[in-house]
């Protein structure tokens, strides 16, 4: 596969992803996890909106998909709020390591319903995964 912008954009996401682990352990030090996701979700209103006024955007109507993308952004809310409240407990070198294992659950979901495959290296992984997963909580 050829190295495009996605590579570019999926470094990006790391990157970024690895710094938004880190910021809510500092932020829940002042303020409380639920006071953190109002402002976290008020920061993403204010890139969306500067995202979406950038360019000619004009949104797309199909009832499954507006329906799964509200659900999208239920799910992802929740699991913000989750992670908000651990990493405000926790140890964010642990809670962070723990949750950015999600991948795991999207893989058996495509498994189970998308019906894809994975080969016996990758299934080995996965396991090594949650090996070092039980391995650094404890």
């Amino acid at each position: 596969m050829k190295m495009g912008y996605w590579f570019i954009f999926g470094l990006f996401a790391l990157i970024l992803w690895g710094v938004w682990g880190f910021l809510p352990k500092l932020a829940t030090r002042y303020i409380e996890p639920r006071s953190v996701l109002v402002f976290q979700t008020i920061g993403s209103i204010l890139v969306t909106i500067v995202i979406l006024a950038t360019i000619d955007f004009k949104p797309e109507l199909h009832t499954k998909g507006v329906t799964l993308a509200i659900v999208t952004g239920i799910i992802g809310t929740l699991g913000t709020a989750s992670f908000l409240y651990s990493i405000a407990k926790g140890k964010a070198s642990i809670v962070v390591t723990m949750t950015a294992l999600y991948p795991i659950i999207t893989i058996i979901l495509s498994l189970l319903i998308l019906k894809e495959s994975i080969t016996i290296k990758q299934g080995i992984a996965i396991i090594l995964a949650l090996t070092a997963m039980a391995l650094f909580a404890s």
